[in-house]
């Protein structure tokens, strides 16, 4: 099928690809003339594990093509997918501009039938509006040409989305026209063979079912950060707590993990836009804001034990920092709480050295170079000259560190573990001090 993506970033670039690599005929068209420019040169703009090899393979076998030329664009897809952005707003409302620029460029130069497949985050009503921006600019040309809009959210999950896009658990395709599904079940019929994953419902319900999910996944993080704060309090450990609650298949253990907060581009701003949604409809959504709420704090809190542990006195101390994306397997900054607790120390007066297999780069974008920050290209690097350790990301590289060169690297010898990664006493008995998140030591360690 001859298939055409609107927006390279994660989504564009992940789905097209897999496309691609079951056969079909797929152009991505982007605004970033240097950023197509790479891709025609093998340079993938974001790390993915998996992506690259597809890319360059898919590339060079003729069916996945970049562009910046939308009418071509247009003119080459039976299906049209919208896969641009939508940033919050100042107001945590989805900013719809990019969509709705993509629906008015297709209206413009649209010749034949085409599906139109909105695949970006998009507020409740979405669909709509691009099926009033499509025929505006129809009207605008005085051409009449068929179209239908269907509502095909993404489930990808960053350092995972490649495995994700190629064996969905789930395929949602929202839409009242028999001819868009049939093409959309074509399209999808190859990532549907073992058994079928497709969930048919209308456009406001897919659209729906998009935010729902990713606020019931925040929502768990949250209720476990809220758990673990307690947990410290009452000298209870959130571990076991989590494999109590964990072993209840109603419950199960996905999404339980205690830590510093969720980041990223999808949590964040679908919980605030969702929250936004309710609002504008006369509701208030008090849990999604409860959810945002213990989310913002909880990304304080490897802070706060830091400050805690040495009596409010960061000045002229080195941290060192394990992980700076926001989660593995991706080289993301967004809203990284890693972000939150490196500018919180250079507030308190204290220098950073970090280190992460992947975001290296992506930091040293967003920061610059400063006197205060070191990056550094191996994990106990980081360690030599710091007075401390903080573990942000829980990359499988920093699941078993070697804890007695850990203990010689740290001048005042302690651990901030901010993912939970340790067991206190295999840390505390290479003689190191250990910090966790609601393992019931966290505030009785500096007593």
């Amino acid at each position: 099928m001859k298939v055409t993506i609107f927006g390279t970033g994660y989504v564009g670039l992940v789905t097209g690809t897999c496309l691609a690599e079951m056969g079909n005929d797929v152009v991505c068209v982007d605004v970033d003339e240097a950023k197509i420019e790479g891709l025609k040169n093998g340079r993938i703009p974001i790390y993915e594990p998996g992506l690259e090899p597809m890319v360059l393979r898919n590339h060079a076998g003729g069916r996945l093509d970049f562009t910046t030329d939308a009418v071509s664009a247009v003119a080459h897809g039976d299906l049209i997918f919208i896969a641009v952005g939508t940033p919050p707003d100042e107001d945590g409302s989805a900013d719809l501009r990019y969509v709705l620029t993509v629906a008015r460029t297709i209206g413009q130069n649209l010749g034949r039938y085409a599906v139109v497949v909105d695949k970006s985050t998009v507020p409740v009503g979405t669909a709509d509006r691009v099926r009033e921006a499509i025929t505006a600019s129809l009207a605008e040309r005085g051409a009449s040409v068929e179209f239908d809009v269907v509502s095909n959210p993404e489930f990808l999950k960053e350092g995972d989305a490649v495995e994700d896009c190629m064996k969905p658990d789930r395929i949602i395709i929202g839409s009242s026209s028999e001819r868009a599904v049939n093409a959309m079940r074509k399209l999808y019929k190859p990532f549907n063979r073992n058994h079928d994953r497709l969930v048919l419902m209308d456009t406001r319900s897919a659209e729906l079912t998009k935010y729902a999910a990713n606020a019931m996944l925040a929502t768990k993080i949250s209720f476990m950060n809220e758990l673990a704060n307690v947990a410290e309090r009452v000298g209870a450990d959130i571990e076991r707590v989590r494999e109590g609650i964990g072993s209840d298949p109603r419950i199960g253990y996905h999404f339980i993990y205690p830590g510093t907060g969720y980041g990223g581009s999808c949590f964040p701003k679908d919980v605030q836009a969702l929250e936004r949604t309710a609002k504008e409809h006369g509701y208030t959504a008090e849990l999604l804001g409860a959810v945002e709420s213990v989310n913002a704090r909880q990304k304080s809190r490897l802070f706060e034990l830091i400050n805690q542990h040495f009596d409010g006195k960061l000045a002229g101390r080195t941290i060192g920092v394990w992980g700076l994306a926001f989660k593995p397997n991706t080289d993301d900054m967004r809203e990284a709480p890693s972000r939150t607790l490196i500018e919180a120390l250079w507030k308190a007066g204290a220098k950073v050295r970090a280190y992460d297999p992947e975001a290296r780069e992506e930091t040293a974008r967003i920061y610059g170079e400063r006197d205060d920050l070191v990056l550094c290209k191996g994990m106990y690097d980081a360690l030599q000259g710091a007075d401390a350790l903080a573990i942000v990301t829980e990359w499988k590289a920093f699941r078993a560190p070697d804890f007695s060169r850990m203990r010689d690297a740290l001048s005042a010898q302690v651990v901030f573990d901010g993912r939970n990664l340790y067991e206190p006493t295999a840390v505390e008995d290479a003689g190191l001090a250990y910090y966790g998140i609601g393992r019931g030591r966290s505030l009785r360690a500096s007593s």
